[in-house]
């Protein structure tokens, strides 16, 4: 076992790959804010586009299959992860997801150096909780950072960890990028042009991936009860592949007659520009998100948020302060919510985006995640 007090953080973050999404940026957030504070570090996954950003800020990168969940190709990883952890002087391995967390346990045990996780979401427990036993590497971590209070308490209900092992650090938001102080008059323009925004109707945005679980078909149906008839939606993100709910989607705006006030931008490449020529920001999970990005992103932008009240919404929404919760899973309640953001006087509507701002920048930023990240790898090298 190396001995490890008084050493200074050399880490190896470990995740499937680095195509998209939160894990995949707070990997690299993580990457670049131990490079700005002089630690080396390393990232591995099976690769990705991301991998560009790892390039730029010159972290290296190794490129495994770490997506497998075939046992056998697991185990090889775990050797290959031994070999870079000895031949690089890594002492802390951190694991972001549970196929490579497993590879990555096996691999800082064989390396006899520190190993810990994230637990990033409500893993799935499998009938009778069968996939418990795969799920539960996450909790392998001398120490385990949850991104949530009802992560954490997820954890404790359904795992056995000591409590004291867990750290709650919740995701963030670049406010440098999402800043309503940050869109150009040049991006506003564009957005709206290539999108074909109405520039005369309030603009309602959902944004995310495009799965039942998150809740378009609530917007669908809340727009076919708002009083607020001249009220625009735009519903942005991928189904990726999964056409069955996004032509439902489609089909029941037919059916309620809301197709000609809902817009459908599969992709864009500027959400903070989106976002700033929206009125409203929603976010509509009807099963509990783990943080919910959607929800603190609008905040950032000053725009009012109607938020699920379910999951990390709770935690992230000020209800009636910075923001405002609805009934999961309710149109009807959706649609109250969206006439009520309508009908706001200017001075409410300014007084919530100033605290919707200072919400975000007091509790979810990148410098805030990023330090106590810093803090944990500090400290599990002081655990003996």
């Amino acid at each position: 076992m190396i001995e490890s007090k008084d050493k200074k953080p050399v880490v190896l973050q470990v995740l499937p790959e680095l195509q998209h999404g939160g894990v995949e940026w707070g990997t690299i957030q993580i990457a670049e804010a131990l490079n700005n504070e002089g630690y080396t570090n390393f990232v591995a996954s099976s690769g990705g586009r991301l991998v560009y950003e790892l390039d730029k800020i010159k972290v290296k990168h190794f490129t495994l299959p770490l997506k497998t969940k075939n046992i056998f190709k697991m185990y090889l990883n775990s050797l290959k992860l031994a070999k870079i952890i000895k031949e690089n002087g890594i002492n802390i391995v951190h694991a972001r997801s549970r196929a490579p967390a497993w590879s990555a346990y096996w691999a800082a045990k064989k390396a006899g150096v520190k190993f810990m996780t994230t637990f990033h979401g409500t893993y799935g427990l499998g009938p009778k909780g069968i996939k418990k036993v795969y799920n539960k590497v996450m909790t392998f971590g001398e120490i385990i950072i949850a991104i949530s209070e009802h992560i954490k308490k997820h954890m404790l209900n359904n795992y056995v960890v000591d409590e004291d092992k867990i750290r709650l650090i919740p995701r963030c938001v670049d406010v440098e990028k999402f800043s309503p102080f940050a869109v150009t008059q040049e991006r506003i323009i564009r957005t709206i042009s290539d999108n074909n925004l109405p520039e005369d109707r309030p603009i309602i945005a959902l944004v995310g991936r495009i799965t039942r679980w998150k809740g378009q078909h609530l917007l669908v149906e809340a727009m076919s009860l708002l009083k607020h008839k001249e009220a625009y939606a735009i519903i942005v993100g991928s189904d990726q592949g999964r056409v069955k709910y996004t032509n439902e989607l489609k089909e029941l705006a037919k059916k309620l007659k809301t197709d000609d006030r809902i817009q459908f931008i599969e992709e864009s490449f500027d959400i903070p520009a989106l976002l700033m020529v929206s009125d409203i920001v929603l976010s509509t999970a009807i099963e509990p998100e783990a943080f919910g990005r959607a929800a603190i992103e609008g905040q950032a932008m000053g725009k009012i948020v109607l938020a699920s009240n379910i999951g990390g919404s709770l935690e992230n929404v000020i209800d009636g302060v910075s923001g405002k919760l609805f009934q999961s899973g309710d149109a009807k309640s959706l649609a109250e919510a969206i006439d009520w953001a309508l009908d706001m006087p200017l001075a409410e509507r300014k007084a919530m985006s100033a605290a919707a701002i200072k919400n975000v920048h007091d509790n979810f930023t990148k410098q805030i995640m990023c330090d106590k990240t810093i803090d944990v790898y500090k400290e599990l090298l002081e655990i003996n």
